[in-house]
């Protein structure tokens, strides 16, 4: 009788393992959960680092009589200083272009001088510059020199340029575009 005891309890215990074992793993909870109040507070102030310095901009602008200011649709500001009104070609997509530019506070003091930084080539739109330059050129025609002021968002933004220029610094920037050379496989009206 012992010994069918012991079965029938074997049995039980194969049977309770089996059904215990089968059983679907369940999902475990986080230990701590994420509402998203980083990121929220990080938009708010981004968003009024860009209030102020389109404030400054703003008075820049409305103190300086000298100038016409445009403003840009991709988010800085400029003012013609040689304009050519006879060509309509403007860089696009892969265009070589060879250009001069200096940057300054937005005040006008020097941060790296035109001499500084010497004749520059850039092919548009495959090679790395800041925002606001990357825009500022694809604006311009050969022969002109434009002068932008740019939000630190358009320019080095959070991490500056890890040299002269520190973590979001608006700027001033003069630019001369000297030649446009198309690229090879586009067409151009």
């Amino acid at each position: 009788m012992n010994w069918n005891m012991g079965k029938n309890n074997l049995y039980v215990f194969l049977v309770l393992l089996c059904a215990f074992a089968c059983k679907t793993p369940e999902a475990r909870k986080p230990v701590a959960s994420k509402s998203g109040s980083f990121i929220q507070e990080s938009v708010k102030r981004n968003k009024k680092l860009v209030a102020q310095e389109e404030k400054i901009i703003s008075d820049i602008i409305k103190t300086d009589t000298t100038n016409n200011y445009i403003s840009s649709s991709n988010g800085f500001w400029y003012y013609y200083q040689d304009q050519n009104i006879e060509d309509t070609l403007t860089p696009h997509f892969g265009d070589l272009v060879e250009f001069e530019y200096n940057i300054s506070t937005l005040e006008g003091n020097p941060i790296y001088t035109k001499q500084e930084i010497g004749k520059r080539e850039y092919v548009i739109d495959k090679e790395n510059v800041f925002n606001g330059l990357r825009q500022g050129l694809k604006l311009m025609k050969v022969g002109e020199t434009v002068t932008f002021l740019f939000p630190s968002h358009k320019a080095f933004g959070y991490y500056g340029d890890l040299d002269k220029i520190g973590r979001n610094v608006p700027i001033r920037s003069t630019i001369t575009l000297n030649s446009i050379t198309l690229e090879k496989n586009q067409y151009k009206p």
